[in-house]
């Protein structure tokens, strides 16, 4: 079972931003960093997508393979991309530190885009909760 486990893709929220640097952007201009946030952006939705997708069908063969059939643990996906969004994640963050170094003046945007999208992570996951929290008290829990 822990052996099934460790190949598992990672759901796209649980995985962290790796840490670069945002040396790297010092020398672009603030239309070249508001571009590459953009590009880095699109590629982060794309990736999460394909992990989440990854991580849904590992969970699927998990759960079948534990209940019914064991050989679907060998279908585990094995396309985890957790390392990429990592990168990318981390690329994103540069690229926002870049532009408030720079204070490119599309940067109180991207923040407040930035705190909308956390707040509708916060509500999703304060929707999951009461969800399990529902269905821990129906099963008497």
């Amino acid at each position: 079972l822990a052996l099934s486990l460790v190949g598992c893709a990672s759901a796209p929220d649980k995985v962290s931003a790796s840490y670069v640097s945002p040396i790297m952007y010092r020398g672009l201009e603030c239309d070249q960093l508001q571009t590459e946030l953009m590009r880095v952006s699109t590629k982060v939705s794309q990736v999460s997508s394909s992990q989440e997708k990854n991580a849904q069908r590992d969970a699927a063969a998990v759960a079948v393979g534990l209940v019914l059939f064991w050989p679907a643990l060998f279908f585990l996906a094995g396309e985890d991309q957790a390392q990429e969004l990592a990168n990318l994640k981390g690329q994103y963050e540069a690229l926002e530190q870049a532009s408030i170094i720079k204070r490119c003046d599309f940067v109180p945007e991207l923040m407040e885009a930035k705190r909308e999208m956390e707040a509708r992570k916060l509500a999703k996951l304060e929707a999951a909760k009461d969800d399990e929290d529902d269905i821990s008290r129906a099963m008497g829990y």
